[in-house]
C-alpha cells in the first residue's frame, strides 16, 4: 500500500527495524550515513536498496530537512554501493519512489539500485 509521505515518521517501519537491528538483512555495504542491502523481492538480477540512517519519509522530507553533510554522506554511499557492486562499468539505474502516486511502499526514503542487465524503457507496467 503506497503511503503518504506528509505523516509523521514511523519508527515501527521495516527500514527503521532492519537499522536498530531488529530484523535481518543481506547486508552489501554500511557507513555512518546509510546502510544498503539486498531487495527481498528483486525486479532486476541485481536489486540493492540503500537508506540514510536517519528518520528521513520521503525524498521530500530528506532533501528539504537533512543536513549538507547526511545528504553528501548518502550520495557518496550510494556510489560507493554501485562501484562496490562493479555496476559503474555496465551502468545501473536508481529510482526512488516518493509518496502514493510514486507507489513509496516503505515509510523511510530510499533508493533502489538496479543492474545486471540493460533497462531499455524508462517505466515497464
Amino acid at each position: 500500500m503506497p503511503i503518504d509521505p506528509s505523516l509523521p515518521y514511523d519508527d515501527d517501519n521495516v527500514f527503521a527495524r532492519i537499522l536498530r537491528g531488529e530484523l535481518p538483512a543481506n547486508k552489501v555495504y554500511e557507513d555512518p550515513w546509510a546502510l544498503a542491502f539486498h531487495d527481498i523481492r528483486p525486479q532486476a538480477p541485481v536489486h540493492v536498496l540503500v537508506i540514510p540512517k536517519g528518520r528521513w519519509v520521503s525524498w521530500d522530507d530528506f532533501s528539504s530537512h537533512a543536513s549538507d553533510e547526511e545528504i553528501a554522506g548518502f550520495v557518496r554511499a550510494t556510489g560507493a554501493v554501485t562501484r562496490h557492486l562493479e555496476l559503474d562499468r555496465p551502468g545501473y539505474r536508481l529510482m526512488v519512489n516518493m509518496g502514493h502516486d510514486g507507489h513509496q511502499e516503505v515509510p523511510h526514503m530510499h533508493v533502489h539500485i538496479f543492474g545486471g542487465r540493460q533497462f531499455l524503457h524508462m517505466i515497464v507496467d
